[in-house]
């Protein structure tokens, strides 16, 4: 591709008066993607989450042992090696096998919290926001009720109450994660909700519902999205420690919380066994942190182009 073609593609995608919707969105995409790729910092936050993401997909192909399978006679914890490149645990199990599958537990649970947690969040707040008056205090205080206590403590009570399993600790966070998305989807439906738009939306006879659902929503979308990527972190990290004191996933499933919390008996001698899945949640919080950062810069309309 010549360099003409691509200046003028460019040209096309920054124009200031874009001839249709497709070429609008494609050119704030365009946008939004330089601003991104300039955060070097993202991009490796990125490429974490990618890899998170591969290992997921790929874990049958990329894992050598079984995970839940070992051989307590000849392989209890032994040291890493290149048989077994992260060690073995008590009972003889390939601790990098167990990373590997342990993968998609992470998502399986980042995943379905986001997708019960932010909708819930956004439908309060924007309703709230929108409608005002006794229904936004109502909401508003149950909001404070729920962040009023750690995370982590009303996520204990819920899943004391349900019962341990990885899928009552799901919802429990799931309960204890939307609050927040609340709050931000409320701050930006007060600053639109008497903008001109709304009110020419108003005088066209639009419903209410229909003004909350298809143009308030949708502008709450791209600082919700910033706040779920930066929450993912406090996410694995709620999941891991209910998955420690034994309220989250239960044996033998590779959750790296568990895992830890299996090692935590051989941390002085056999260190490797609590330190791998320790430095697996590192990393992966440690990437959703980067990537939500640079989302920010990206996503942020008050952001000038870089």
């Amino acid at each position: 591709m010549s360099a003409e073609t691509i200046q003028s593609r460019r040209e096309w995608l920054l124009s200031d008066r874009p001839a249709s919707r497709l070429q609008a969105r494609l050119g704030r995409a365009y946008v939004a993607w330089r601003r991104f790729s300039a955060n070097r910092l993202a991009l490796v936050g990125m490429l974490i989450i990618i890899g998170l993401l591969v290992v997921a997909a790929f874990a049958d192909v990329l894992a050598p042992y079984s995970p839940t399978i070992g051989d307590l006679k000849n392989a209890r914890l032994l040291p890493p090696s290149t048989a077994h490149w992260f060690g073995t645990d008590d009972l003889g199990r390939d601790i990098y096998s167990r990373i590997v599958y342990g993968a998609r537990w992470t998502l399986y649970v980042v995943i379905l919290v986001a997708i019960i947690a932010a909708p819930i969040g956004l439908l309060v707040g924007t309703i709230a926001g929108y409608a005002g008056g006794w229904t936004d205090t109502i909401l508003m205080r149950i909001t404070d009720i729920f962040l009023a206590f750690p995370k982590l403590v009303l996520a204990l009570a819920f899943v004391a109450a349900l019962g341990p399993g990885i899928e009552n600790a799901v919802l429990a966070i799931a309960i204890t994660s939307w609050p927040p998305y609340a709050r931000i989807a409320r701050a930006e439906t007060l600053t639109v909700r008497n903008s001109d738009y709304i009110k020419a939306v108003q005088l066209m006879g639009a419903s209410p519902f229909r003004i909350v659902l298809r143009h308030i929503m949708p502008l709450c979308i791209s600082s919700l999205i910033i706040r779920v990527t930066l929450d993912m972190a406090g996410i694995i990290l709620t999941a891991a420690g209910l998955g420690f004191l034994g309220l989250g996933a239960q044996p033998p499933l590779p959750e790296w919380g568990a895992m830890i919390a299996s090692g935590r008996r051989f941390i002085l001698d056999q260190w490797w066994v609590a330190a791998a899945p320790g430095a697996a949640i590192l990393i992966v919080s440690l990437g959703f942190n980067l990537l939500g950062d640079g989302l920010r810069d990206a996503l942020d309309p008050r952001s000038g182009d870089q």
